[in-house]
Order: C-alpha cells, then sequence, then structure tokens
C-alpha cells in the first residue's frame, strides 16, 4: 500500500511537476492558474456588492468569460509563435504549455462586452468590477512559472545576486526571475485599483478598465524585451506580445480620455456631476428578474435600501433547516423505539345489537 502514496506513486502523489490524484498529474502551473481565477471571481463579486450591483451576476459573466478567455489564451499563443495547426488542440501539446496571459484578457473582457450587451447591463460598470480584479489572477497565475521553471531573464553572474526572489536557479544556472517581478508589480496594481474602487463612487464608469489596461501593458512593454528570446512570442519576426502591450497603453489612455471627455460635456465636470446626482453607480443592478436589493453595509448607497426581511436572512434559512432536520432524528428515534412485532389487542366479542336477525329469532323461538 505504500508504494502507492509515494512522492512520485502511481495513484497519488507529488513531484517537482505538480500533483497525482488517481494516477492523473494535476501540473502546479494549472493550480495556480485556477486559483487566479477562483480568488478573482470572488473578490468581483465582493466588489459588485460593494458598487451596487447584485454579485450573483459574477456567475453569468463566469460561465461564458473564462471558458473564452482560456480559448483565446491559447490561440494567441499558436498564432503569434507559431505553431503547426495540427498541434494547436492536441492533448500532447496543450500539457507541455502554450498560453498568452494577452490573449485571454483580450478575450474575456469582449466575451463580457456581448454579455453585458445581450443582458442589458452596463458593460463598464460590471467591466469596473471585474477587470481589475484580472490583475489578481495574474499575480497568483504567474507563480505557474517558477513550478514551470520559464519565463526569467537573462544569466546573473554576480554571486551576491545569486539568490531567490531576485534570481531563480536554472539548472545550473541562475537567471533574473520576471516571472516573480511581474506578480509583484501586478499584485501591487491591483491593491491600488481596488482600493480606489471600493472608497470612489463618482461618475464615469470604466475608468478602472481603461486603468486596468494602461497598468498591465506598461508592465508588460518593459518586462517582454528583458526576457529570455525562447519565451518572447515573435512569429513572423514581430514581438507579438509587445506589440498589443503598446496598444494596451494607447488604448487604456485613449479611454480614460474619452470618457472624462463625454463626463465633461454631460456633467459640467471631468469627475462626479455638477448638475446631478455625481454617482455613476445610484441605479441598481440586479442579476435577474426578481433580485431586490436589500440594506447591506458592503454596498456603498445600502443605506437607500429596506432591511432583508426575516424569512430570507441567511441565519433564518440555517434555522430552518436545523429545526427540519432535528425533526427527522426524532421521527427515526421514536420509530426505533416501537417494537418491531407488537402484540395485537386480543378481539372482544361484540354483543349483539337489539333489532338484529339473530335477536328476532330466539324471540319467536320462546
Amino acid at each position: 500500500m505504500s508504494s502507492f502514496l509515494l512522492a512520485d506513486g502511481p495513484l497519488f502523489g507529488a513531484n517537482d511537476r505538480g500533483i497525482i490524484v488517481f494516477g492523473f498529474e494535476i501540473y502546479y502551473y494549472a493550480i495556480c492558474i485556477v486559483t487566479g481565477i477562483i480568488v478573482a471571481t470572488t473578490l468581483s463579486a465582493i466588489l459588485m456588492k460593494r458598487r451596487n450591483m447584485s454579485p450573483d451576476f459574477i456567475f453569468t459573466l463566469f460561465v461564458f468569460c473564462i471558458p473564452v478567455a482560456l480559448l483565446c489564451t491559447r490561440l494567441f499563443y499558436c498564432i503569434t509563435q507559431p505553431l503547426p495547426f495540427n498541434e494547436w488542440f492536441s492533448w500532447n501539446s496543450i500539457r507541455k504549455g502554450g498560453l498568452s496571459i494577452v490573449g485571454g484578457a483580450l478575450g474575456g473582457v469582449g466575451t463580457g462586452f456581448v454579455v453585458c450587451k445581450v443582458k442589458k447591463i452596463s458593460f463598464l460598470r460590471a467591466a469596473d468590477c471585474v477587470v481589475i480584479t484580472i490583475l489578481a489572477a495574474q499575480a497568483i497565475g504567474r507563480w505557474g512559472n517558477y513550478f514551470n521553471h520559464e519565463v526569467y531573464g537573462g544569466l546573473v553572474t554576480n554571486p551576491s545576486q545569486q539568490w531567490f526572489p531576485f534570481a531563480v536557479q536554472i539548472g545550473s544556472e541562475w537567471h533574473y526571475a520576471f516571472f516573480f517581478y511581474e506578480s509583484v508589480i501586478n499584485a501591487c496594481g491591483f491593491i491600488l485599483l481596488y482600493t480606489l474602487a471600493w472608497k470612489w463612487a463618482k461618475k464615469p464608469n470604466g475608468l478602472f478598465v481603461c486603468s486596468y489596461f494602461v497598468w498591465y501593458g506598461t508592465v508588460r512593454s518593459i518586462m517582454e524585451p528583458l526576457r529570455d528570446s525562447k519565451y518572447i512570442l515573435s512569429g513572423g519576426g514581430v514581438h507579438w506580445s509587445l506589440v498589443f502591450s503598446i496598444l494596451m497603453i494607447v488604448g487604456g489612455l485613449a479611454g480614460i480620455g474619452i470618457l472624462l471627455y463625454f463626463n465633461y460635456r454631460k456633467e459640467g465636470t471631468l469627475i462626479g456631476s455638477k448638475n446631478g446626482d455625481p454617482c455613476g453607480i445610484t441605479e441598481f443592478i440586479p442579476a435577474y428578474k426578481d433580485d431586490v436589493p436589500y440594506f447591506s453595509k458592503i454596498n456603498m448607497l445600502g443605506a437607500n435600501y429596506p432591511p432583508m426581511p426575516e424569512e430570507e436572512t441567511s441565519r433564518y434559512k440555517w434555522n430552518k433547516f436545523c429545526t427540519k432536520v432535528k425533526g427527522w432524528f426524532k421521527k427515526e428515534e421514536r420509530a426505533s423505539e416501537e417494537p418491531e412485532n407488537a402484540e395485537q389487542p386480543p378481539e372482544q366479542d361484540v354483543p349483539a345489537q337489539e333489532g338484529t336477525d339473530e335477536n328476532k329469532e330466539h324471540e319467536e323461538k320462546k
């Protein structure tokens, strides 16, 4: 039995690549990616509640955006690397790696735009709550490169600099740990933008989305040229990730300028409003038809709504569930206490009632 639980056992175990569950090897890289997605989804739901939206809407976005984003990470890599078409979606090729975060970010945001249009929900309001959490997912996901021994920089020849996390050891050599630098910078960007989104309710919506593209585009445009050449997507001699990173910066800055301009034209000021409501989140956005807002300390505008009825609170539902469970156990206890074959009481002769045929016949004989 112990052979099945070794560090690299056939059923359960672990090695330098990942963990083994029922004989299937799950790479640490995949664990980092999935963990980042779960963290980003949770943080998005909390921020939606904060900014006067139903947090349930994140599940709709999750169902559509995550698969498309993962598909686009693969497509962007395969097209810009490039790879032969027969290797794009072959199992062996996928297991060897080959994803591009740039493609995933563009695909996920584009899918979110379509979903919001179909659901008739403000895309910019929803995107402000979701897009900036991608930085948190990217900060976590970058640690997958550590386990895969990839996405590093040039050689570090000075022995005094050969220490982690400044550098990372690849075989017998030390390289600049660019995956770690990018992870830390993205984490800082997430903390900054998430804090602003948590505290700032003024118009216009969409500034945080544009700020994400400016931040991430800047990080990638600086890091990309410094990587080891084999980790630069340069199909056709073009550094595609660098090109798209610069386009992210330009697009983000242009978006900020456009949003401020139109807000000034409509509201009389770049931020907020001189003519009316200064907030861009006053109207509650439900996730479904019967979704009703209630008072919440998390919600910036929670004081505008009534308290939740007691029968709809989680505590009430939990107590009701516990009461049912206790009732089931009591029924089982009573049933077990009763004897399986209880003796039935003896049948008693029932005296014949007056007026029956038997009484009449007895009287006639007399």
